[in-house]
């Protein structure tokens, strides 16, 4: 039980954490956030109050560093989705499957990843 309750701390402190970045991800979702978000990535994580840690993982696309920085793995997801590249990458390591196995797996709303 103990371990469990430590586990359940870390967890809630790693999304307390995360809060803002996975705010970003999840207002990706809106194709006018998404606009606003490819015509000035830096001015769309500034308005979100990221931190200057959470800045450079999202402008680097650092998919490593934003999970360690406290984002959810599906809104990381989220961010993922504008561009082919990062989803084949991420559909590669995350699941072993290809961009568009990954994609249709997204829209299913995750029911896919088992």
């Amino acid at each position: 039980m103990g371990q469990a309750r430590d586990d359940y701390v870390l967890d809630l402190t790693a999304s307390r954490r995360g809060y803002a970045l996975n705010r970003m991800c999840l207002s990706l979702k809106d194709a006018a956030n998404r606009e606003r978000f490819s015509a000035d990535e830096a001015a769309y994580c500034d308005a979100y109050g990221l931190s200057p840690e959470q800045k450079k993982a999202v402008l680097e696309r650092d998919w490593t560093g934003m999970l360690d920085l406290g984002a959810s793995i599906f809104y990381t997801y989220k961010l993922a989705m504008m561009d082919q590249k990062s989803m084949q990458y991420l559909g590669g390591v995350f699941t072993g499957m290809t961009a568009e196995e990954f994609a249709a797996a997204l829209r299913s709303g995750g029911r896919k990843f088992g």
